[in-house]
Order: C-alpha cells, then sequence, then structure tokens
C-alpha cells in the first residue's frame, strides 16, 4: 500500500493531508486564530465547584472557562504520584474555588462547550508517552508481536535507569516505537525529561493563569503522530518547514532520511491528488457510491447518523445480493469519511436490511478492518435487530465541517427555511395582534421581496378580508436585506 503526506504550509493555515493509494484519507487544518489546544498545560484557576455535576469551571486564560470532572481530577501522594480510586471522591473533597492547578487539555472547545481538562498529565515523544506524576510503565496495545513487546520494555527499563529516572514517573511505548534502537529510545527519554524539568520550572514561576506547555506545530505533531513505516514520502511546500521537519527526521526517524521532498511544482501541492475537491464534497451531505449507492451523513449535537442507500444500483443478481454488495462498499465508505471528516463522538449507522446472518457478518468484519487504519480509537458495536451500528469514536477536536464552515444565518443551522407562504399567515397573525391594541389607521409591513410579492399576488384576497375585518390599510415595503423568515409589522 503507497503512503503518502502532503503538507500545506502558508501565513494563514497549515494542512496535511494521508494520502493512501491516491485517495485522501485524512485531512487536518490549524489556523493561528483558532489553534486547537488538546496537549496544552496549564495553571489553571478554579472558578466554580458543581457538586450536582461532580464536576468544576476552570479559567485557563481562553474565551469561556474549561471544565473538568472529578474522574479527571486524581489526588497527589506525598511522593508526587496520583492516587487513583475506581470510585472518584466528590468534587468538593478535590478542589475548591480560587485553587491554583495543572491542567491539561484532553478535549478542545467545540460548539458552545468549554474545553475539557484533566490531572492526568501526558508529554508525548517520538516513541514514549512520559507520565510524569504515574509509576505506571505500560506499552501500544496495537504492538502485537510478544517478542517486540519485551524487547522495547527492556529497552525503556535501561533508559530510565540510565537517567536516573526511577520513581520520576511513568512511561508508554508508543505503536510508532516498533523498530526503534536503543540510542532512539535513550534520547526521546533524556527529551521529556527536559521538557518536562522546563514545565516544573514554569510553575514555580508562575502565581497567575499561565500556559506551562505548548503543543507543537500541526506539521510537526503529523510526524511524531502520524507517520508510520508505510509512509513512502512526505512532501512540503515550505522551505522553513522542510528543513525543521528535516531535522526531525535525522534526529528521531533516522530510517526515513530520503523520505522528504520540498515540493517545488507549479501547481498547488494540494492539486496533485485533488484534494480540494475530495474536502468540499466532505462538507457536503451525501456521498456517491461506485455502485450507484450513497450514504447520507448528517451530524447533530448528539450524534452522527450515516444511511445507506442503494440509490441507483440495481445489481445483477438477486436482491439479498444487491444489498451485501452495497452494504460492503458502504462499510470502507464509511470508515474512510469518518476519517477525512473527523467525525467523533456517537455514531449511529443505518445499512439496507440483511436477512441473512453471514451477511452481517461479511459487513461487520469489513467495517471494523476498515476502522484499524483509523488512528483515533473507535469501539463498535454488533448489530442491533433494527440492523443498527452503534459506534463510538474518539473526539478530541473539532470535525472538518466545524473547522471549516459555520452555521447559516438565515436558517440558523436546521438546513430549511419557513416557506413564504407560512411567513404570510405569521403577518397575518401579528397584524391582528397589532389592531387589536393601538388605533392607528395604516400598517405598515416590511418583508422580504419573495413575500412581498405573495402577499400581493396570492394572498390578495384573504388581505382585503383581513383589511375589511381590522378596518385599517396595510401597506408593503421591500427590504432588501431582510431574509425570507424576517419581517416587521409597524405602525405607520
Amino acid at each position: 500500500m503507497s503512503e503518502e503526506i502532503l503538507i500545506n504550509v502558508t501565513p494563514m493555515e497549515t494542512r496535511v493531508a494521508l494520502i493512501e493509494n491516491g485517495l485522501l484519507q485524512e485531512i487536518f487544518v490549524e489556523r493561528p486564530h483558532s489553534k486547537g489546544h488538546v496537549g496544552d498545560i496549564y495553571l489553571g484557576k478554579v472558578v466554580r465547584v458543581m457538586p450536582g455535576m461532580e464536576a468544576a469551571f476552570v479559567d485557563i486564560g481562553l474565551e469561556r472557562a474549561a471544565f473538568i470532572h472529578s474522574a479527571d481530577i486524581s489526588p497527589i501522594s506525598p511522593e508526587g504520584f496520583e492516587v487513583r480510586d475506581e470510585s472518584p471522591a466528590p468534587i468538593q473533597s478535590l478542589v475548591r474555588e480560587g485553587q491554583m492547578m495543572i491542567v491539561q487539555v484532553i478535549k478542545d472547545p467545540i460548539g458552545s462547550k468549554g474545553a475539557r481538562l484533566s490531572t492526568h498529565l501526558t508529554l508525548p515523544s517520538r516513541n514514549l508517552v512520559y507520565l510524569p506524576r504515574s509509576a505506571h510503565i505500560g506499552i501500544s496495545q496495537r504492538l502485537e508481536h510478544e517478542a517486540e513487546r519485551e524487547r522495547l520494555m527492556a529497552l525503556l527499563k535501561e533508559c530510565i535507569a540510565q537517567e536516573a529516572m526511577d520513581g520520576s514517573g511513568g512511561f508508554i511505548i508508543r505503536t510508532a516505537a516498533e523498530g526503534c534502537t536503543q540510542e532512539e529510545m535513550l534520547e526521546d527519554t533524556r527529551f521529556l525529561k527536559r521538557l518536562w524539568g522546563a514545565v516544573e520550572r514554569r510553575v514555580s514561576d508562575s502565581r497567575d493563569v499561565h500556559i506551562l506547555y505548548r503543543e507543537v506545530p500541526l506539521y510537526m505533531r503529523a510526524m511524531r503522530d502520524i507517520i508510520t513505516p508505510q509512509i513512502e514520502k512526505i512532501r512540503i511546500d515550505t522551505s522553513e518547514a522542510y528543513q525543521e521537519i528535516s531535522r526531525f527526521i535525522d534526529d528521531f526517524i533516522p530510517e526515513f532520511p530520503n523520505s522528504v521532498e520540498l515540493y517545488k511544482g507549479e501547481r498547488p501541492i494540494f492539486d496533485l491528488y485533488g484534494i480540494d475537491d475530495e474536502i468540499d464534497k466532505a462538507l457536503g451531505r451525501k456521498v456517491k457510491l461506485k455502485s450507484g449507492g450513497d450514504l447520507i451523513i448528517d451530524q447533530t449535537e448528539a450524534m452522527t447518523t450515516v444511511d445507506v442507500n442503494t440509490g441507483a444500483y440495481l445489481g445483477s443478481k438477486n436482491h439479498a445480493e444487491t444489498v451485501l454488495k452495497t452494504n460492503l462498499e458502504a462499510a470502507t465508505a464509511i470508515a474512510r469519511q469518518l476519517r477525512i471528516r473527523n467525525l467523533g463522538g456517537i455514531i449511529i449507522l443505518d445499512f439496507i436490511d440483511m436477512i441473512d446472518p453471514e451477511h452481517q457478518r461479511q459487513v461487520m468484519r469489513t467495517l471494523t478492518k476498515a476502522l484499524e487504519k483509523d488512528h483515533a480509537r473507535t469501539s463498535v458495536s454488533s448489530m442491533s435487530e433494527l440492523g443498527l451500528v452503534e459506534m463510538t469514536r474518539k473526539r478530541t477536536r473539532e470535525s472538518l465541517g466545524q473547522v471549516l464552515c459555520s452555521p447559516c444565518p438565515v436558517c440558523e443551522g436546521r438546513g430549511r427555511l419557513k416557506t413564504p407562504e407560512t411567513i404570510c399567515y405569521e403577518i397575518f397573525r401579528e397584524i391582528l395582534r397589532v389592531a387589536r391594541v393601538y388605533e392607528n389607521d395604516v400598517i405598515l409591513v416590511m418583508a422580504s421581496q419573495g413575500v412581498v410579492d405573495r402577499l400581493l399576488d396570492e394572498e390578495s384576497s384573504t388581505l382585503a378580508d383581513l383589511e375589511e375585518l381590522i378596518s385599517k390599510t396595510v401597506r408593503f415595503e421591500v427590504e432588501p436585506m431582510y431574509t425570507q423568515e424576517q419581517f416587521d409589522v409597524v405602525l405607520f
């Protein structure tokens, strides 16, 4: 499988695209004014404790106060390690208003919700994740070969002993560490030790709300988090980013010395694989399948729903085979769309009904296999009696649609407008209210062109009856700045 990373860096935004076999699989966008905060560590101040929610609001210097649940707070022992209980203590016994505490952002502000915080601090590097307040030593479950797992654990213990870090925190070996040498792991250990030392110094120097550690830029996070041995090429269109990434590759991933390339083509780098077109498609509601079927994806506050339709696909055999082929193609397409759109939280998949249990199992196996490539953690339930599949995908950052789009100011995100007929009847009701309260002889209605046209045409007879009923004259004025749903009824 051919995999490639394209990095587009401009003053206004940074975009990173993961390509597999010429198809876009993931897209990451970061803008200076809306940069994500996941991974940032702050010295925050508790501004409100909510016993009824077992949570607290913490000021970390952002526009909205951040949220922390009691399950994400662990008392610190005299040795400096977290004390974790299976049953969290009441929030009022863990924090108090005005208290300063070190917290890390684990979920960006999304919509009207503030950032989600935790006191379980983590500092990542290429091969390791450092847990400064934990004694836990672990390894990624995605590393399946037992011999490699044992080798890496032995290397880590040697590095900890060499750096005299026994009792100074815990580590988790990342999936990317597969095949790494002792020198590489030792370099990571030293880097994380220095990094945490810098954070501790900033804590001692700060007395107010302050950022202690800021995550690296998007293109550096991509090198750290999503690069795998399957990546054949990394193309960057900016010399400054190219040099920084080259240094990172030389220091931490020496097995990729010839993979980094400075793109100097005349065409924009994202035009190589039509990525901008793919992004536009990912912002739409409907996704066409090659077979002729389609997906309908609806994102709401509570969950995301995906409906599978046969569409124009009629099949060449019986109905069951037609449904199976469409569902199998849809399962792969769904996994890809979840990654491209960065959809998270609860996701409900409505496949076309299948009677044969074996067909259901084939679809579920295909879906599970396709989700294995996803960098975000996913959990898939079995198919319900109604043919629905419930799954979750870890959500840490805003979806692609939330980053690139805003709710329509006309319909306020509903996706539909009241008809001109409905608005006309609302205007009639408002005229009746005004006529009963005030004695003016003339009432002025200000509305959009389409609504006024209907009032003077299709609704003219109703309007005449209304004027006779209230014994007043109704005049109309077109307001070009009004949307279809906006109107005013005023005294004239």
